[in-house]
């Protein structure tokens, strides 16, 4: 991507603080999507969790969309978007288009288009997945319109600028938990939260931490203090942590994809992760000042999840997004017209498809698609 314009790089500079102060205060999401949606070339955004199991969506926040379309997205057609049932199967951080998931012509005549896109005038959506378990991922999400066209290489390269900041965000306020803090008072706010939280100056030292942090600085299993300094275990998550640190004190932009989520293990193997918020501008900046803090670390327990059957499967055969989605919905769903119905594409495209699965997997039939799919989730079947 070449050098964007001096008024972009200000106001990527400015939308990386807002990020980062929605961290803190919840209430700032749906102007960080509105100011999202303008610097990335879009109309409308949102913030949204999906969980593969039920097939279900939660939209967090929104901008853009009309409430009645947010209301049928949500009851309706988030089963039958094209990232239905496949989310799971792309990296975390990975930025998307409507063709990564399925050839355009195809989209085009799905029911997701014809019944919830077109009429609003949405012709693509650009995602990036902020987080992910075996069987959720949450993800934010921005719509293009027949003015703006389809995602083009200049919207996704700046799309990829702004994700880091936005997973650090969503990660650290799902540790905070927070409905709002004042930001001036973090340090009380954050007292009772069960992960450890320290604030740190430019070279790590720590000048406060909350009751969790201090509960582990004295046993001294995950990190400890010396000479005043935060120190962790783990020797490359040490390094990490002293770059992000010394570049929070520079401001939120420096900060970038480093230490967004830094892996940590105890001594007696239990695995932890860190996250780091930068203190030095935007709201977030009266906080630091009170304690003359560069950032943030908040260190919690992992949820350790393996990669999800879907993921494993369509890695192994070599799937695409569309055949992970056709054979996850022939064993759940049915037979070749309830496939379609319930995916809102042709039986012509399912049977394509399904001859495309065959091949890959060495499956003769549909029975046969369906005993390696719960081979994957069922380990007492064979």
């Amino acid at each position: 991507m070449t050098a964007m314009p001096m008024s972009d790089t200000e106001q990527l500079s400015t939308l990386i603080g807002n990020i980062y102060d929605a961290a803190l205060d919840r209430s700032l999401w749906v102007d960080v999507l509105r100011k999202s949606t303008r610097f990335v070339g879009g109309q409308a955004a949102g913030l949204l969790s999906k969980d593969a199991v039920s097939k279900s969506a939660n939209l967090h926040y929104g901008f853009g969309v009309d409430p009645h379309y947010d209301e049928l997205y949500l009851e309706r057609y988030a089963k039958l978007e094209p990232t239905a049932m496949t989310l799971l199967f792309f990296d975390v951080g990975q930025v998307l288009s409507t063709t990564d998931f399925m050839p355009y012509d195809e989209f085009l005549a799905t029911r997701y288009y014809k019944e919830w896109a077109q009429p609003q005038g949405w012709v693509d959506c650009v995602h990036a997945i902020l987080d992910k378990s075996v069987t959720s991922s949450a993800h934010v999400s921005i719509l293009r319109n027949e003015s703006s066209g389809v995602a083009d290489d200049a919207t996704r390269a700046r799309m990829q600028l702004i994700v880091p900041h936005l997973r650090r965000a969503v990660l650290i306020g799902k540790v905070i938990d927070l409905k709002t803090a004042e930001s001036d008072s973090l340090a009380d706010a954050v007292d009772g939260i069960s992960a450890g939280m320290f604030l740190v100056d430019a070279s790590a030292r720590i000048v406060n931490a909350n009751a969790s942090g201090h509960a582990m600085l004295a046993q001294g299993s995950v990190l400890r203090a010396v000479g005043g300094k935060l120190v962790l275990k783990d020797a490359s998550a040490e390094q990490a942590l002293n770059e992000v640190c010394a570049m929070a004190e520079r401001g939120d932009a420096a900060v970038g994809a480093k230490g967004i989520a830094m892996p940590l293990t105890a001594l007696e193997g239990t695995h932890y992760v860190a996250h780091v918020l930068p203190l030095t501008s935007g709201a977030r900046r009266r906080a630091g000042a009170t304690y003359a803090a560069a950032a943030a670390v908040f260190v919690h327990k992992a949820a350790l999840d393996g990669p999800s059957p879907q993921e494993v499967i369509g890695k192994l055969y070599k799937l695409t997004p569309t055949e992970l989605r056709v054979l996850v919905a022939i064993m759940q769903v049915g037979g070749v017209s309830e496939v379609a119905e319930a995916l809102g594409i042709a039986e012509s495209t399912v049977r394509t498809h399904l001859l495309r699965l065959f091949a890959k997997t060495g499956a003769k039939r549909q029975s046969d698609l369906i005993k390696l799919m719960a081979s994957y989730t069922d380990p007492l079947i064979s």
